[in-house]
This record gives structure tokens, C-alpha cells and sequence, in this order.
């Protein structure tokens, strides 16, 4: 055993090699933090991290698990120190023993810490835990906490330093690389040539995995393919956003062409195609930050949202508000955090929030129904639109404006408000012949002058719906569909623009001084 290091000094500085993380974190052990909670799903990167740390400031590196006790760590050599300490009260008893100056590595140790559960061994660790911070204080010792969530009690809230260990870089991600093909060379026969614009590529398509995430892409993009394949690593990118529960993965089959008029719109959006690219950081452009769709149901918001995914070629997250919202005190806020924290680590990328409106309802009587807590986690999540850096691009849609608080609609949240009225004669002719070509029909064989008349007040998803409903009539009398079988299901049914015309009247009254057209009338 190691003698206690006296009077150890400052020391150097740390060298260049190292990274900002490390050096914070070394910063920290200089500066005798005596308990630090890293927040971090890859243990190996933070042992890998600490023993540099340790090395450096000539000290030891002590690992606790419930299930191995305690193992020194010395290199690639790992020395059973107690493996009796299984419990978390005898793994602090071994810290505070220790005479050794070391760093001492707790996983998962937060949930015996777990105030919202409170138990008496709790309340021990708890004491335990204040009892230690004094002590390590004065010594050399570092007590450092891993666990993938950030979890404590109210009363370390003042002794515990927080640090969030983030994904890897693309530098790093480089170095994995590296590791997975020379490893697949070492045991296979070929070697795998790969030129630095593919390898740019796959390294993109890797950010916002982890490293173990991004090495098990690499290696089964090598395994299936015998090369790099960029569409495997997306797969493995599209694994994280449905364990994240909270958003879902959209493909976007709909082509931009199949979005029938709306053309101030989709002007404005192919306007910003390459607004994501180095070449337009280079010239100075900034990335934007979203639009909000309002309008009446059934004009193709949705659709947009789905269609600027293809246009842009970025992935469509699909954050569900009903699924943020959890019986649990403080989960709702954590939920929007998680999910807001893996729409950043995939970006570039498109969120998506279909009925903005539905979600937020309740907003204004929140601090009476739920103390609180939906309009918490709106605030949050206006908050990150205003603040934040990362390449998201925020699409929401909306029927009913006066469910929305003012706060959504204030400059700087979005870059435009858009909207979305029921479609005119242009437009509906269009849309007509996108409906009928997708049912493996030739438009120029309707009369879609006569339907575009025949349909003023129908939405376009009420034009679609009709055109189904043509195709059935057609079916059961077994013949081709013809004009007069979608003329005679639209005078079937009454369009939204007659039961809601209220409604729509009133929305309309108020985008016309308050949002942007999306389409020339």
C-alpha cells in the first residue's frame, strides 16, 4: 500500500493532449472537491478518463460495484482490494479507511441515495455521505459517483459537484474507427479501403452514439457489408431514438413534390435546403430554428413536416407531449430534458410536435390541476428554444391559436408563423392529380378542372378521402374510376369548412395580421 502524499502542491498543469473534460475533471481532484457525481452512460470512457487523472496526480484509482465490491485499477490490471464491501455503507467505510491518496469510483450508486423512496438505509448514506465530504475535504481523497441519471438528495445538494460526461466527439469517434477497422484487418484477409469522404460520412451519421453505440455500428456495417455502409450506422441511430420511449423515428417516404400548393411555404423551405451545411456556416448564415404551422385540420401540416425531411434529407423526430407527461413527481420535467437532450445528440435533425394545441391544453390552469407541471415542462421546453445552439429544427402544428399561450408565438421562438388555409382552385386541381397519380392513375384522364370546382370549401385531406371513396364505388361496380365517382363522394359528405365555420372564420380573422400566408391567394 501506497504512503499518504504530503503537501502535494499545485502541481503541473495538465499537458495539451488532454481533453476539456479531463481537465476539468483534474481541476476538481486539485482542488480537493471531495464528492463528484458524473453523469454518463459509458463507464469505460470515464475509467479510462480517471486513470489518466489518477496517474497524473500520482495517485490511486479505487472501483466499487454492488456486485464486485472493491478492485483497484492499475492499468489493465485489475487487484480485488475488498470484494467483501458489497454494500454501500461498507464501500464508504473503505473510502473513509483508506489511507491511501486515490480516487474512489462508486457505480450506480444512486439508488441508495433515492430520496423520492425514502428508507431508513437510505437516511444512513445520506449521513454517511456529509459525514465523508468533510473528511475527504481535508484529505486526498476524491469520492466520485458514475450513474447514467442525476439523482440525490436534497440534503448533498451543497457538498455534491455535478459533471456531465458528453457524447464522444467526432475526434474521438475517429480513434474508435480506427480501432474496429484495424481490428477487422488484423483477423480477416482484406484490407478495407476506405476515402476520407466516406469516412467523413459514417462519422457524421455516428454523432450522438456512444462509443460502445458507434463501435457496434461500425463493426456491423463490416459484418454485413464488407464496408462502410452509412445507412447501417443510421439504423443503429434510429435503435436510440425508440429506447428513448419519449420520440419517435419517422422515415419519410412522402416525397416535397406530394405536398399539393402551400407554395410561399415550400418556397421558403427549399430557400433553406443547405442551411445545415459547412458551406453555409462559412458564409455566415446562421441555422433555422423552426416554424409553426397553424391552420385548418386536414390542410396538410402534417404532411409538410414529414415532407421537409426528405427535402432536407435529415432524420424526423416526433416528440409525443402525451408521453412526456408522467404520474411521477419531477419525471415530466426529466422526460422533456431526455427527450430534448437525444433530439440534440442526433442533429442535425427535424422535432416534430403534430398539435401543439392538444398538448398544451390546461397550460393556463396548470398551478390548479397539476402543480404545476405542464406549464414547468412548456416553460422548459420554450426556454430551449430560445437558448439553444444545437442544429434542431423545430416544426409544430397547431388548429386552434387560442390554446397556445402568447409566450409560443413571441419573435425568436420561431423564425416564421405560417398559415395553412383550405386550398384554392389551383391548389385543389393539384391536388387532385397528386392524389390520383399515387393510385396508379393518369390525372390526364380526368376532368380536374370540373373536381377542383366541384371541391371549394374541401380540404385536402377531404379531397383525398374522396378520391377513396371513388376507388371503392369504382371497385364494387367493377369498373376504372372516373370523375363523376369522386364528383359524387364529395356531394356525399359535408366538408369542415361548413360544420366549423365559426372556427374558421375566427382563425382566419387572426392570421391575417398575425402570421405569413402559405400560400399566394
Amino acid at each position: 500500500m501506497r504512503l499518504p502524499v504530503k503537501n502535494p502542491g499545485p502541481g503541473p498543469a495538465p499537458p495539451a493532449a488532454v481533453t476539456s473534460k479531463e481537465g476539468e475533471l483534474e481541476t476538481l481532484v486539485r482542488a480537493r472537491y471531495p464528492l463528484i457525481y458524473i453523469v454518463a452512460w459509458e463507464e469505460r470512457r470515464v475509467e479510462t478518463l480517471l486513470q489518466s487523472v489518477a496517474a497524473r496526480r500520482d495517485k490511486r484509482l479505487f472501483v466499487w460495484t454492488c456486485t464486485e465490491g472493491v478492485q483497484a485499477l492499475d492499468g489493465d490490471t485489475v487487484t480485488p482490494a475488498d470484494p467483501s464491501a458489497r454494500d454501500p455503507l461498507q464501500a464508504l467505510d473503505f473510502v473513509q479507511n483508506c489511507r491511501e491518496a486515490a480516487l474512489f469510483l462508486l457505480k450506480d450508486f444512486h439508488p441508495y441515495m433515492d430520496d423520492t423512496r425514502p428508507t431508513a438505509s437510505t437516511a444512513v448514506v445520506t449521513r454517511k455521505l456529509r459525514d465523508l465530504a468533510r473528511v475527504l475535504k481535508e484529505g486526498h481523497k476524491t469520492l466520485i459517483l458514475l450513474a447514467p441519471v442525476l439523482r440525490f438528495p436534497l440534503e448533498l445538494e451543497k457538498d455534491i459537484t455535478v459533471v456531465n460526461y458528453g457524447l464522444p466527439s467526432l475526434e474521438e469517434l475517429d480513434q474508435s474507427l480506427s480501432v474496429v477497422i484495424n481490428s477487422v484487418e488484423r483477423r480477416s484477409a482484406f484490407r478495407l479501403g476506405v476515402d476520407p469522404e466516406t469516412r467523413e460520412r459514417v462519422l457524421k451519421a455516428a454523432q450522438g452514439l456512444t462509443q460502445g453505440e458507434a463501435e457496434n455500428a461500425f463493426a456491423r456495417s463490416l459484418v454485413m457489408t464488407r464496408r462502410l455502409d452509412v445507412d447501417v450506422v443510421v439504423a443503429e441511430k434510429e435503435q436510440l431514438i425508440r429506447r428513448s420511449r419519449i420520440l419517435e423515428y419517422y422515415h419519410s417516404p412522402e416525397a416535397f413534390d406530394a405536398v399539393g400548393g402551400l407554395d410561399e411555404l415550400k418556397a421558403w423551405l427549399r430557400t433553406r435546403a443547405l442551411a445545415f451545411s459547412a458551406s453555409a456556416r462559412a458564409f455566415g448564415l446562421p441555422e433555422p430554428r423552426g416554424i409553426l404551422l397553424m391552420g385548418v385540420q386536414g390542410g396538410g401540416k402534417s404532411l409538410v413536416a414529414k415532407a421537409v425531411a426528405s427535402l432536407w434529407q435529415l432524420p424526423l423526430l416526433k416528440l409525443d407531449l402525451g408521453k412526456v407527461f408522467s404520474e411521477l413527481v419531477g419525471s415530466s420535467e426529466e422526460n422533456m430534458r431526455s427527450a430534448l437532450s437525444t433530439a440534440e445528440s442526433v442533429a442535425p435533425a427535424i422535432l416534430w410536435l403534430d398539435e401543439l394545441d392538444k398538448g398544451l391544453a390546461g397550460i393556463s390552469s396548470s398551478h390548479r390541476s397539476d402543480a404545476g407541471t405542464s406549464a414547468r415542462v412548456f416553460g422548459s421546453f420554450l426556454t430551449w428554444m430560445q437558448e439553444k445552439t444545437s442544429p434542431v429544427f423545430v416544426i409544430a402544428t397547431a388548429n386552434n391559436v387560442g390554446s397556445l399561450p402568447p409566450e409560443a408565438l413571441r419573435k425568436g421562438r420561431f423564425d416564421e408563423i405560417f398559415f395553412v388555409d383550405l386550398p384554392n382552385e389551383a391548389e385543389r386541381r393539384e391536388i387532385f392529380a397528386i392524389h390520383i397519380t399515387k393510385r396508379r392513375r393518369d390525372p390526364e384522364l380526368f376532368n380536374l378542372d370540373h373536381l377542383a370546382q366541384a371541391a371549394a370549401g374541401l380540404s385536402g385531406a377531404e379531397i383525398e378521402q374522396a378520391v377513396i371513396s371513388g376507388l371503392y364505388d369504382a371497385f364494387e361496380a367493377g369498373r376504372d374510376l372516373t370523375t363523376d365517382d369522386i364528383v359524387r363522394a364529395m356531394h356525399g359528405s359535408i366538408p369542415l369548412s361548413q360544420t366549423m365555420r365559426e372556427e374558421i372564420g375566427a382563425l382566419r380573422d387572426w392570421a391575417r395580421t398575425r402570421a405569413r400566408p402559405a400560400s399566394r391567394r
